[in-house]
């Protein structure tokens, strides 16, 4: 681990397990604890439950909302209401309208203006033989004279802006001039809301994280790779098709990059589409970047593997010290993640600190939960190292999770000083006001001998 500065304390039992010698089991070797659709959508609606009960009044508080208008129409759903909506449902059926009223006790109030109903996760406030669905929503508001009125329109945060023109057109024009002049942007309440995740949330990811290093560590191995055979592409195909057999629903096609003596990095980590070489051969660095969803969580990984040549028992002494930057890149990070920072802030500190100890480091860290590039601050991109407008000045709140996404440049003496980059990404979890590791992190290289 780098000299430069004492390690912080933020490791957990699973890190270990990349730096030891121990087996680590196959991918396969989790396909018992995958669930049945059915159960896991018990599971979901079970936390959907807890979090309508518990996170949507105290967000309304917390941002000074007494209403908030969630809306969208099938096919074009709004990218907050389809994380509303109890399993199985799968589109918004024609038009949905779900409605949260704050109440004096501070419980939120549900109803959904919708033709079909939602069981007991929501009160049916719309009886379609009575009254036009834009009547009942006017009624609705009227009813409860609300203050401050939330809709989903946001110019920084995607999540926020769900609402499409048509949809807050007739919106606008069911308020009324009255209730209309009381209509805020609700980014906060999407960010939020999509963000936060709950203890049980929590309780299980670590487990979902720890399939996502599985996959990576036999992806990696010559379970997989055969040097002089195998391509880049085929290792990329077998982690996709290993997801869809499992039943994890990959976010994004993974990648996978060659670096060796000659061979040096042309793109953004993970962005490489065209390499001189693809062909994996002895002395070669891997780069691999891969991510699923399951059971409506995702993850995010990076990792690198170093193919043995003849004789060798490890990587050579520069590539491994260039990894330890990496990993103390990664500890500067988590101990800069504090509540109440914006992106911006944490993004700044972690590189001045990363250049006081001659560190040549790209912080781009993003939240993460029910999207892979989550709602949630920003912590860089690899192009804006300089902040970013918006996104980037959200602040942190705890119980949150995080890809932790960087990446350091060194140069290697066995390579002929070839400037090498380490990226590394792995998922972490703010809570309690302390960041950790979901499921450890690697501080060795997968090798393949």
């Amino acid at each position: 681990m780098n000299s430069r500065a004492p390690m912080l304390d933020i490791h957990t039992k699973a890190e270990s397990m990349f730096a030891t010698a121990q087996p680590i089991p196959t991918i396969d070797a989790y396909r018992h604890k995958i669930l049945p659709l059915q159960a896991q959508a018990e599971v979901r609606n079970r936390w959907l439950k807890e979090r309508l009960d518990k996170v949507i009044p105290a967000l309304m508080r917390r941002e000074g909302f007494d209403l908030w208008i969630v809306i969208a129409r099938e096919y074009n759903e709004d990218p907050v209401i389809m994380t509303l909506l109890p399993a199985p449902a799968m589109a918004a059926r024609r038009r949905t309208i779900l409605v949260f009223s704050l109440r004096e006790d501070g419980e939120a109030e549900r109803l959904t203006l919708d033709r079909y109903g939602f069981g007991d996760f929501y009160t049916r406030g719309w009886a379609p033989e009575k009254e036009a669905q834009f009547d009942a929503l006017r009624r609705v508001v009227q009813e409860r004279d609300p203050q401050v009125i939330g809709l989903n329109f946001s110019g920084d945060f995607a999540f926020g802006d769900g609402i499409t023109h048509t949809e807050y057109t007739q919106v606008m024009a069911a308020l009324g001039e009255s209730y209309a002049g009381r209509v805020r942007s609700a980014e906060r309440l999407c960010v939020g809301w999509l963000e936060h995740r709950i203890e049980a949330e929590l309780t299980v990811y670590p487990g979902i994280v720890e399939m996502g290093h599985a996959l990576i560590a036999e992806a990696f191995s010559t379970r997989t790779i055969q040097p002089g055979i195998t391509t880049t592409a085929d290792v990329v195909w077998w982690m996709r098709q290993k997801m869809h057999d499992l039943g994890l629903r990959a976010w994004f096609q993974p990648s996978v990059e060659i670096q060796a003596p000659g061979q040096g990095f042309d793109a953004p980590a993970g962005g490489a589409e065209q390499q001189p070489r693809t062909l994996i051969q002895p002395g070669d660095l891997l780069h691999c970047d891969v991510g699923f969803y399951y059971l409506g969580l995702a993850t995010d990984h990076q990792q690198h593997a170093y193919v043995l040549k003849p004789g060798e028992r490890d990587a050579p002494v520069g590539l491994q010290a260039a990894l330890a930057d990496g990993n103390r890149l990664q500890e500067i990070h988590l101990a800069q993640m504090k509540v109440g920072r914006s992106g911006n802030e944490v993004l700044r500190a972690v590189l001045d600190q990363a250049r006081a100890e001659g560190i040549t480091a790209s912080v781009y860290s993003h939240a993460i939960g029910y999207h892979g590039h989550a709602a949630g601050p920003v912590i860089g991109l690899w192009d804006q190292q300089d902040g970013v407008p918006g996104k980037g000045e959200y602040e942190l709140f705890d119980q949150t999770c995080y890809s932790i996404e960087l990446n350091i440049t060194r140069p290697i003496p066995e390579w002929g000083n070839q400037i090498v980059r380490i990226a590394l990404e792995e998922d972490a979890v703010l809570t309690g006001g302390q960041m950790r590791w979901l499921h450890g992190r690697q501080t060795a290289f997968h090798l393949i001998r």
